[in-house]
């Protein structure tokens, strides 16, 4: 695979295939991207191909304007949502999006998942946003562009951080995640699912549930991700 982007691709398609490991994804729905900033690029998963025939040299290569700088097969369906995010959000290096059971089922239900525990605010210390349902107008536009700027208005409605709250729902769609990486856009992925189906089972032993205090939220996300952060080695 001689390509100027080989380490890019390899790094695009080694996330894909956790995305798979992970059982986040069913068939082909699903893909990850991972953006070299320096030469303003971006690569993700081909459209429609089986985890399991994917290789690194299928990548394909983008720029943020959705040309495609290298590979022969058309990119991911998602691409454009990907591109937006990149060109709006500079601090983000991994785009993943799935179709995961418990995620996609909340942005069905269009809410945002309620912060009831521990495991959310190691992570986040906001509920999950479920962005609004697209306009008709834009559903008939630019569909997928158009899913960029739906989740940028979320985060401004919502007075949200991209760089605090690394995922967001699609209403009546699935789940969006990001991070410093791909692999780490993957990993949100996981988190954003597995505390989509805690949330779930909680309302279901107690449709009142309480949300998590204050205190304990601060605590989590300090001593993971503060300054005096003293969680992991």
């Amino acid at each position: 695979m001689s390509s100027l982007y080989k380490d890019l691709k390899q790094e695009c398609y080694e996330a894909n295939m956790q995305l798979n490991a992970l059982n986040l994804v069913v068939y082909t729905f699903g893909n990850v991207s991972a953006v070299d900033r320096k030469n303003g690029v971006f690569a993700i998963k081909p459209s429609g191909v089986p985890y399991e025939d994917l290789k690194p040299e299928d990548i394909v290569i983008v720029d943020f304007d959705n040309n495609i700088i290298e590979g022969t097969m058309r990119p991911s369906s998602d691409t454009k949502t990907h591109a937006y995010l990149y060109k709006n959000w500079p601090n983000i290096g991994g785009v993943a999006h799935t179709h995961a059971t418990y995620s996609v089922a909340w942005a069905q239900s269009q809410r945002d998942i309620p912060i009831f525990g521990t495991t959310h605010a190691d992570h986040l210390t906001a509920d999950i946003p479920c962005a609004p349902p697209m306009a008709d107008s834009l559903i008939e536009g630019n569909y997928e562009h158009n899913t960029g700027i739906q989740i940028l208005e979320c985060f401004k409605e919502k007075n949200l951080s991209y760089e605090e709250v690394e995922m967001v729902l699609i209403g009546n769609h699935g789940p969006f995640a990001w991070g410093k990486n791909a692999a780490k856009a993957v990993y949100n992925s996981k988190v954003l699912e597995v505390v989509a189906e805690m949330a779930y089972l909680t309302l279901q032993i107690n449709p009142n549930a309480p949300k998590l205090k204050d205190s304990l939220i601060k605590k989590h996300y300090n001593r993971k991700h503060g300054k005096d952060s003293y969680y992991g080695q």
